[in-house]
């Protein structure tokens, strides 16, 4: 045996233990397609249909596959899978034969054997035990001249997420001015707090205070609580339009109180339903629409109605616009004030996930 082909054999081994080791952090593997074909590297993930593998002794980008195409999974390190029905398995998977793997876990002394079609992901990032996600925006206009008119808006949103737990809070104020004379000030906001029973079925509780000078009203406030469910929440359906769409309604009783200037206050038991949708159809293009109601438990002809709809849309990076109408409707208003106001708001913002 020559001297140089044991110099190149001890090369090869080397490059061997060394490339996994210094590129590769995950389980190493081999991924079977169902055309034959066989990849080995590191298995990053498979999330929302597509498995993400980073090939052995190649230094781009990771390559990224339909997890439908994939038949068998073979690795010494221990893995996790999730299948469709919620159960999550860890363990060292092989393929038993086209389409099925087994996964051999350290309580069992047999591989359990599950399809890869039940399989929803492989090595699911970790969740943060409280996901933040919000907005804040801004809107103004200053005319001078033969006249001068000012106008400010902000409205700011926060929703905390954790396992069983979702805090939303809402907020916003607008104040506007034309030659020195007030011609809008009013400010709104609601907290409310989830309590999740199961995936689906929660029960809530939330405040909402609101104070408008034009419709004579110095506060309007309300607690309120009842059940909710999650219609549809992200990861509901596979179509990249709808992945992250999210949809929840609410029944429930509360109490109402109106503060009035000059005329008579009035407070009384309520009923409440609510609705949000929230649907980012596009990764720059969102549709929103939020409302709740309050009829009255005492007297019919009275309740309330608020909401706010739009479409938000990214502009670069975190940066984004909003256009969106308020629709305000008091079916007993104060004297002298109409049922009904709508405000159209234009901003720009700044979106952030923690």
């Amino acid at each position: 045996m020559s001297r140089r082909f044991v110099l190149c054999c001890a090369f090869l081994c080397l490059s061997l233990m060394v490339a996994p080791a210094g590129s590769l952090a995950g389980p190493l593997g081999k991924v079977t397609l169902n055309d034959g074909s066989q990849i080995y590297g590191e298995i990053v993930e498979m999330t929302e249909g597509m498995i993400e593998i980073k090939a052995l002794f190649y230094e781009g980008d990771t390559i990224t596959i339909k997890w439908s195409e994939v038949v068998g999974i073979d690795s010494e390190d221990p893995m996790t899978f999730v299948l469709s029905n919620g159960t999550s398995l860890r363990g060292k998977p092989s393929m038993i034969r086209s389409g099925t793997l087994g996964v051999q876990t350290d309580l069992l002394r047999e591989p359990i054997p599950i399809e890869t079609g039940s399989v929803s992901a492989v090595n699911p990032p970790v969740k943060r035990a409280v996901a933040f996600k919000g907005n804040f925006n801004f809107g103004g206009s200053i005319t001078s001249g033969n006249t001068d008119v000012k106008n400010f808006s902000f409205v700011g949103e926060l929703v905390a997420r954790s396992e069983r737990l979702r805090l939303s809070m809402l907020g916003r104020y607008l104040y506007g001015t034309t030659d020195g004379e007030l011609n809008a000030r009013n400010a709104y906001g609601t907290v409310k707090m989830d309590f999740f029973v199961s995936k689906r079925f929660y029960v809530y509780t939330g405040v909402l205070f609101e104070q408008d000078t034009f419709q004579d009203l110095n506060l309007r406030s309300s607690i309120f609580a009842g059940p909710g469910y999650q219609i549809i929440d992200e990861g509901d359906y596979a179509s990249a339009y709808l992945n992250k769409l999210q949809l929840h309604g609410e029944i429930g009783l509360g109490y109402f109180n109106e503060d009035y200037k000059r005329s008579e206050d009035m407070n009384y038991f309520t009923g409440r339903w609510a609705v949000n949708l929230h649907w980012p159809i596009l990764p720059w293009l969102t549709v929103f629409h939020q409302h709740q109601g309050f009829p009255s438990l005492e007297q019919t002809s009275d309740w309330y109605l608020t909401s706010q709809q739009g479409i938000r849309m990214n502009i670069w990076k975190n940066f984004l616009t909003t256009f969106q109408i308020n629709w305000r409707y008091d079916n007993a208003p104060a004297q002298d004030t109409k049922k009904a106001d709508t405000q159209y708001i234009l901003t720009l913002g700044y979106a952030f996930e923690a």
